[in-house]
């Protein structure tokens, strides 16, 4: 794995495969940090170039779409329509010498606009893909899932002592009053699930995981017609 932001021009090979960790900056409780989803793309990206030959790993896009959030102090969010046309002037852009350009996405308030994106860059003749970081049963933000995965990552981050629990319905039934009224509006804490019980060493097993998957994602390269890699 080669860092792109570490590298000189010349010595950037023919066509190479970028991996772009995409996050946001927004309220994760009162126990992990506003970076957290930042960090986890960053972990699941810089793990998976290790093992993708020639893949440069290039800075992560720290900001995304977190409107939701916005009812907290700390959360900046750029929109769906600004990250939209970020991502297109990145990938036409990037498109210009790399062969692929892969966005490892860690927040789900990103998705919106990496549907509208990424298919245009490909209408365009670009081979992007974005593949989500996404943890099959696990709460949807700022719990367990996510905690474990902190404690493994930026341990230093996590303020377990200040760890609470939150709305733990699932998503699916939250998703009207979440769009209606926001996170805050749903839960005061900020939380949507419960960090209870949460490991580092299940946050190890989670990211090995993630980065297992994106590794077969990437030899398969299977792009849907969102733009997702799948995997």
């Amino acid at each position: 794995m080669t860092s792109l932001a570490g590298v000189v021009w010349p010595e950037i090979p023919a066509a190479p495969l970028v991996v772009v960790p995409l996050g946001a900056v927004e309220q994760h409780g009162h126990h992990l940090p506003l970076g957290t989803d930042t960090a986890v793309a960053c972990a699941v990206a810089d793990a998976a170039a290790v093992s993708l030959d020639g893949a440069l790993l290039a800075p992560a896009l720290a900001y995304g779409a977190s409107g939701e959030h916005e009812g907290f102090p700390g959360t900046i969010s750029i929109g769906t329509e600004a990250l939209t046309g970020l991502l297109v002037e990145y990938g036409r852009s990037a498109g210009r010498w790399a062969g692929r350009v892969l966005v490892v996405n860690g927040h789900g308030g990103n998705l919106d606009a990496l549907r509208a994106a990424v298919p245009l860059l490909r209408s365009e003749g670009r081979d992007v893909a974005w593949f989500p970081c996404g943890v099959a049963g696990g709460d949807a933000h700022a719990g367990r899932t996510e905690t474990s995965l902190m404690l493994h990552v930026e341990p230093d981050g996590v303020r377990e002592d200040a760890a609470v629990a939150g709305e733990t319905a699932p998503i699916r039934e939250l998703l009207p009053r979440l769009r209606a009224e926001g996170v805050r509006g749903v839960s005061p804490t900020g939380v949507l699930g419960d960090p209870a019980g949460a490991t580092r060493a299940e946050g190890a097993a989670l990211l090995a995981d993630l980065t297992a998957r994106l590794v077969d994602a990437v030899g398969a390269w299977d792009v849907d017609g969102a733009g997702r890699l799948r995997g």
